[in-house]
């Protein structure tokens, strides 16, 4: 005769099965769509041939697109505060410190980060067509902080101690709050990056592209890399949800089809 502690929890093991596999299926098909509507975004490199198409559209503008090339500043470049010969066209440095403060309920000090100051410095540039040694064909993004995306890389990054005297110790220790660091961080889109950027383009004075923020209300967004290795990587996504619903949908079956065939086995005995 089998454990009869063991039927109930399979019962409950295999139901949960099904319903992270439901969950993972639902996640996948999400994500299925998702990659669905960005694959109707038509993808374009700064190139002749999107200069053409641009020419011959409606009012000299498309409304949402994907263009892909690699970051080439208009006019000087931003120079990175601490990393010598690394140049940018968006700098954003972060400094915040670092606090303990004692909890009288937990009877230890928690930490905390306040005081966060952040200084961002941006100049336009454009998308030039990898490969090219020229800008004779671009397309201009002046306006970056008004898109999203995760397209900064940091390049730099500290953390000062700070440092407490005798008298500061026996101060920290009374007021129930004391300092522990200082951490400065810079972050920089570089000169030479793959981006792609998602948005309006238009044509102005006959040549000049100019990629910005859509009139649709659709986002404008910046992605680090080309547009193949951003679709990849959804794809992956996919993929992953995919056979997450596979390996948890499979295990509900098993554990329900023996718990079924340990009944019968009991019923015959």
């Amino acid at each position: 005769m089998s454990d009869p502690l063991l039927n109930p929890l399979t019962v409950i093991c295999a139901g949960s099965c099904f319903a992270f596999s439901g969950l993972f299926y639902k996640l996948y098909s999400e994500k299925r769509q998702e990659i669905q509507k960005l694959k109707e975004i038509p993808n374009f490199q700064a190139d002749h041939h999107l200069l053409r198409i641009l020419k011959a559209s409606s009012n000299n503008r498309l409304n949402y697109v994907a263009v892909e090339g690699l970051v080439q500043a208009i006019g000087e470049p931003i120079s990175s505060r601490n990393v010598p010969r690394c140049y940018g066209v968006v700098q954003k440095i972060t400094v915040q410190e670092h606090w303990k403060y004692w909890n009288s309920v937990l009877k230890s000090w928690v930490s905390k980060k306040v005081n966060k100051k952040q200084t961002t410095n941006t100049v336009p540039f454009s998308l030039i067509q990898p490969g090219s040694y020229t800008s004779e064909v671009s397309v201009r993004v002046d306006s970056p902080l008004e898109a999203s995306g995760d397209y900064l890389e940091q390049v730099h990054k500290r953390l000062r101690t700070a440092k407490e005297g005798l008298v500061d110790v026996v101060l920290n220790e009374l007021s129930g709050e004391k300092p522990v660091a200082q951490e400065e961080c810079e972050e920089l889109l570089r000169v030479g990056t793959s981006l792609t950027g998602f948005g309006e383009l238009v044509l102005e004075q006959d040549k000049i592209m100019r990629l910005q923020t859509p009139r649709d209300g659709r986002s404008f967004v910046l992605i680090p890399g080309d547009h193949r290795s951003f679709m990849q990587r959804h794809e992956n996504s996919a993929s992953m949800w995919k056979g997450l619903t596979a390996v948890f949908g499979i295990t509900g079956t098993t554990l329900l089809a023996g718990f079924i065939h340990s009944s019968l086995k009991d019923k015959k005995n």
